[in-house]
């Protein structure tokens, strides 16, 4: 369901912006496409289906990006931690300290 409040996009990644989803009709959903530097006046069916598969609606969720540190062991298990500098007090026989840094999209691969 579409709702006011949250970000989408069109299916081919174009931003939108969302005015109504209670228009009543056969295309209740009304907001704009950006095309480049303009805003073009656009008109969903309920669920956010387009007129064309490219400018159906799609949430964008937010980015959720975290860095932390691993101790590397070598009988192959590793120990996570927020810094190098905290990693390093807990050594252990490890053989690597590697960094890791994580982007994704909030409930991506669940």
């Amino acid at each position: 369901m579409i709702e006011l409040g949250k970000k989408y996009r069109t299916r081919d990644g174009r931003e939108v912006r969302i005015y109504a989803v209670d228009g009543g009709g056969h295309k209740p959903i009304h907001g704009a496409i950006r095309e480049g530097d303009e805003w073009f006046a656009a008109s969903w069916l309920q669920g956010g289906v387009g007129a064309l598969h490219i400018n159906s609606l799609v949430e964008v969720k937010p980015r959720i990006k975290r860095e932390f540190w691993v101790n590397v062991y070598d009988h192959g298990n590793g120990s996570y931690y927020e810094s190098k500098e905290i990693a390093d007090r807990y050594p252990g026989p490890r053989i690597a300290c590697v960094k890791a840094v994580l982007d994704f999209e909030e409930g991506e691969g669940l």
